[in-house]
C-alpha cells in the first residue's frame, strides 16, 4: 500500500506546525535540549525494537510516530540555534542516498545485495565528511552485540572475511579452549586473572557472534528472544509458586524446574 504524496506532506507539515506550537507555548517542550532529549530518544528506539521483535504492527506505526517526533524536535532545536533545519535534514539525506545508489541512479551494476553493500562503504570512503577509516562509522555506544556485529560487516565488505563460513568454528573452539584455560587458572580476588579470563571471554563471544553471522543470524535479536522466553519462563516458576503457597526462596531446585517445564509445556 503506497501512501498517497499530497497525503504525506500534509500530514508531515502538520506535525512541523504542532512542533512550532509546542516550543512557544508547552513549558516541558520549550525547555528541552538536545542532551536531554537523547536519553528519551534512546527509550523510544528501544521501544520501537521491542514492537518490531514482536510484530506488532500497530505497535511499530505507535513508536515510528514517536521517534519521528524526535527527529522534528532535534531540526526544530537546530532551526532555533542557526544551524540547520528539517528542509536540510531531509535534503541532505537525500542527496546522500541518491549518492551511494549509482546502481539506481546511475550506470554503476550491482548483482546482489553484497555487491551494494560493498559499493556503498567504498563511496562512503570517498565522501570529504565520510569515515576516515573502515571502521570509524561503528558508533562507540552501540551495545557490544550489535557493535560486533556491525564491525564484522564492514570488515567483510572490504574483502576481510572467512573463505569458507564453516572454517569459523574451528576459531569458535579455539577461544573456547583458551577461555575454559584461564578459568582452570582463575582465582578469587586475582585481578588479573579475571581481566585476562574476561579478554577470552570477550574473544569468545566475539567469535560466535562471528558465526552467526556468517549463517545470516543476526545475534541481538537471537538473544533478546532468548531473554524475554528466560523472563516469560522464570515470572511463570515465580507466579505459578506464589498462587500454590510458595515464594521463591522457600521452593528447592527441583520445584522450580517442574514449573520450569511446565511452562515449557504450556509454549512460554
Amino acid at each position: 500500500m503506497r501512501s498517497d504524496a499530497e497525503a504525506a506532506k500534509a500530514a508531515f507539515a502538520r506535525l512541523l506546525g504542532i512542533m512550532d506550537d509546542l516550543r512557544e507555548k508547552c513549558p516541558w517542550d520549550r525547555k528541552q535540549t538536545f542532551e536531554s532529549l537523547r536519553p528519551q530518544t534512546i527509550e523510544e528506539t528501544s521501544e520501537l525494537s521491542d514492537a518490531i521483535l514482536e510484530n506488532d504492527l500497530k505497535e511499530i506505526s505507535k513508536e515510528l510516530g514517536d521517534v519521528l517526533l524526535h527527529v522534528v524536535f532535534y531540526a526544530k532545536l537546530g532551526e532555533e540555534q542557526g544551524a540547520f533545519d528539517i528542509a536540510q535534514v531531509t535534503n541532505r539525506l537525500c542527496d546522500k542516498l541518491i549518492y551511494r545508489h549509482p546502481h539506481v541512479y546511475g550506470d554503476v551494476q550491482a548483482a546482489d545485495a553484497g555487491a551494494v553493500i560493498k559499493n556503498w562503504e567504498q563511496i562512503k570512503r570517498t565522501e570529504k565528511d565520510g569515515n576516515k577509516t573502515v571502521l570509524s562509522g561503528v558508533p562507540n555506544s552501540l551495545p557490544p552485540i550489535i557493535k560486533a556485529y556491525r564491525m564484522q560487516e564492514k570488515a567483510r565488505a572490504v574483502g576481510f572475511d572467512w573463505n569458507r563460513r564453516e572454517d569459523v568454528w574451528e576459531k569458535v573452539a579455539e577461544e573456547l579452549g583458551e577461555f575454559k584455560a584461564e578459568l582452570s587458572t582463575l582465582e578469587k580476588g586475582d585481578a588479573e586473572a579475571r581481566k585476562a579470563a574476561e579478554g577470552e571471554l570477550g574473544d569468545l563471544l566475539f567469535s560466535m557472534i562471528n558465526a552467526a553471522r556468517l549463517y545470516d543470524l543476526n545475534p541481538d535479536t537471537a538473544l533478546e528472544r532468548t531473554c524475554k522466553k528466560f523472563r516469560d519462563r522464570f515470572t511463570y516458576v515465580e507466579v505459578e509458586g506464589k498462587e500454590r503457597g510458595k515464594d521463591l526462596k522457600e521452593m528447592s531446585l527441583e520445584e522450580m524446574d517442574a514449573l520450569w517445564n511446565e511452562a515449557k509445556s504450556k509454549g512460554l
